[in-house]
């Protein structure tokens, strides 16, 4: 049997997903069924229990595929959109409803229950949750559970945003969680994941996945906007050659910093850069 990362693997030693027969141990192995993200944002976890480790979020409108619910209300599973495997609120999950038609293209907007921005909200949402929109009233465009969000604040789910880096720089100033992918808390590789997802790059939750998958490796003599600048556990946007954006625990924000400064001031923590890659389909 080969080795296997649990991060994207949906094996247990007592689970696994019915394709991986053979190629996993594990004592026995089942056909996994798909459910949808209902909440703004839902956390999944290292273990199931609320105190265990963030190791990222999901998004409201993503799917993934549950493999095990227990009576605690954890369910164990893969998401669809990067793969990554862990334990999500039973509670944060519905059966999937139409195909999402937009995604919400601001760092937050709000949904309301009527057609009046003047009524409590019901709930808000973050850039990259994913919506089935059924018809646009005046300024706002109803979903499929008769929610009213502003329209100018979504965008088709075929469009991509030509500069990721701007998308990362909306982000500016919002507070660093470990694990987070939303407009509350993200880190940094959640940062790049968001950013190049809403340019319809397809990228890896974690930064050494990124570093492993994303683009070509440069010269650190070369920088331009949009190269990724890594370490061991940390990740970087160029802005241009002088300024990185990047989401970090010195910080405790999304920030933007001067190269030279970062590179030396993570240097002195005992880490070196990496590597630099640039993404060439951007």
């Amino acid at each position: 049997m080969t080795s296997y990362d649990p991060r994207s693997t949906p094996a247990r030693p007592d689970l696994a997903a019915s394709h991986l027969a053979g190629k996993v141990e594990a004592a026995r192995f089942v056909d996994g069924h798909v459910r949808e993200i209902a909440e703004p944002q839902a956390p999944l976890r290292r273990s199931p229990s609320p105190d265990a480790r963030l190791d990222t979020e999901a998004l409201k409108g993503e799917r993934i595929t549950i493999y095990d619910s227990d009576e605690e209300g954890w369910s164990w599973g893969q998401l669809a959109a990067d793969g990554y495997v862990g334990y999500v609120p039973t509670s944060a999950l519905r059966e999937p409803g139409p195909p999402s038609t937009h995604r919400v293209a601001v760092v937050r907007t709000l949904v309301f229950p009527g057609p009046s921005i003047k009524a409590p909200p019901l709930e808000g949402l973050s850039l990259g949750c994913r919506l089935a929109i059924k018809r646009i009233e005046g300024l706002l465009a109803v979903t499929d559970s008769n929610g009213f969000v502003p329209a100018c604040h979504l965008e088709s789910v075929d469009t991509s945003e030509p500069d990721f880096v701007a998308v990362a720089e909306q982000f500016l100033g919002v507070p660093y969680l470990w694990g987070g992918k939303s407009s509350l808390g993200l880190d940094c590789s959640g940062l790049v994941q968001i950013a190049l997802t809403a340019s319809g790059v397809a990228c890896p939750r974690d930064s050494d996945m990124q570093e492993r998958a994303l683009g070509a490796v440069v010269s650190l003599s070369e920088l331009q906007r949009g190269d990724l600048v890594f370490w061991k556990d940390h990740v970087a946007i160029v802005r241009d050659p002088a300024t990185f954006i990047h989401a970090n625990a010195f910080h405790m924000a999304v920030a933007f910093e001067p190269v030279r400064e970062a590179i030396a001031r993570i240097a002195a923590t005992g880490s070196d850069v990496t590597s630099v890659r640039r993404i060439n389909n951007r």
